[in-house]
């Protein structure tokens, strides 16, 4: 539990980094920063997940993120789970490549589609 408590507080602080990122005026850097700050985000989150199931005694040999959303969607703590494997496959691609094109393609569906399923995160944790 202890682990979960950690990573949950981790995960909370920087999806609210990251909301104060998408806050700026949108520039060059700031789209930067927001990218560098959705891949650690993302990696907390579905560690979180994982540190979660593993809690609940649901799995304890989830291994790799695409696991985790499985298994989360499956048991109800994340709703869409295909949004949640773009999210997965959107920061794999920010890890290994940069193209300015589709970067900017990433940024605007984590404005617009993955800084909410975040959120809903959050607040399911919050309530943990």
């Amino acid at each position: 539990m202890k682990r979960f408590e950690e990573r949950k507080l981790d995960f909370i602080n920087a999806t609210n980094r990251l909301k104060e990122a998408l806050q700026e005026e949108e520039n060059d850097i700031t789209i930067d920063g927001v990218l560098h700050r959705y891949e650690f985000t993302f990696e907390l989150a579905w560690k979180t997940l994982k540190d979660y199931l593993e809690y609940l005694g649901i799995s304890s040999n989830t291994g790799s993120p695409r696991e985790v959303i499985k298994e989360s969607f499956s048991h109800n703590l994340i709703k869409n789970g295909d949004i949640w494997i773009n999210m997965m496959l959107a920061r794999n691609y920010l890890s290994h490549l940069y193209d300015e094109e589709t970067s900017r393609d990433i940024y605007n569906d984590i404005k617009d589609k993955y800084i909410n399923e975040l959120e809903k995160l959050v607040k399911y944790f919050e309530n943990k």
